[in-house]
């Protein structure tokens, strides 16, 4: 599966700023089957700091929406289980796992509600998607080195137009 755009960006934040040392897009947990089809968008591993991250990416320009308001809160509760699932099966050598959802756009009110009441999530939507990507461009305005990530190079590349 071609790993999105949206998944680069968070890829490249989990290697920039949270130094992880691996990061896995489109991961699908082991033994196929139903289970196989639970994949999760992007996973970081820090081993210095022992922490995991399991991500949810969904980028969605015009605002992130699975049908109707509820749909959508239940459908990213969904993958958030499968997230702890994930986690509570193949990380258990971690001493921190941190849950995300990643979305530079999610309409205020039913949806940032139902998301905020889920445990363990942590939301980074709206203004705080646009925080983390003004810290990628900081770092990409002072390195030239190319670290692997298609996305932080480009950025890289528009930070150095002269």
């Amino acid at each position: 599966m071609k790993t999105e755009m949206g998944e680069l960006i968070v890829g490249a934040y989990l290697k920039q700023i949270e130094g992880c040392d691996f990061i896995e897009y489109n991961a699908r947990p082991r033994g196929g089957g139903l289970k196989g089809l639970d994949e999760l968008d992007v996973i970081g591993m820090n081993f210095e700091t022992n922490t995991a991250y399991l991500c949810e990416v969904t980028t969605h320009l015009l605002g992130a929406l699975y049908v109707d308001n509820k749909t959508t809160v239940e459908r990213i509760a969904k993958k958030h289980l499968r997230q702890k699932d994930y986690a509570e099966t193949y990380l258990k050598n971690f001493k921190y796992i941190r849950y995300m959802f990643w979305s530079p756009y999610v309409p205020v009110g039913y949806i940032t509600t139902g998301l905020s009441e889920l445990p363990d999530l942590e939301l980074i939507i709206n203004k705080e998607y646009t925080k983390k990507i003004d810290e990628l461009r900081e770092i990409a305005r002072r390195t030239t080195n190319d670290s692997g990530n298609d996305f932080f190079r480009a950025l890289q590349i528009l930070e150095h137009l002269r």
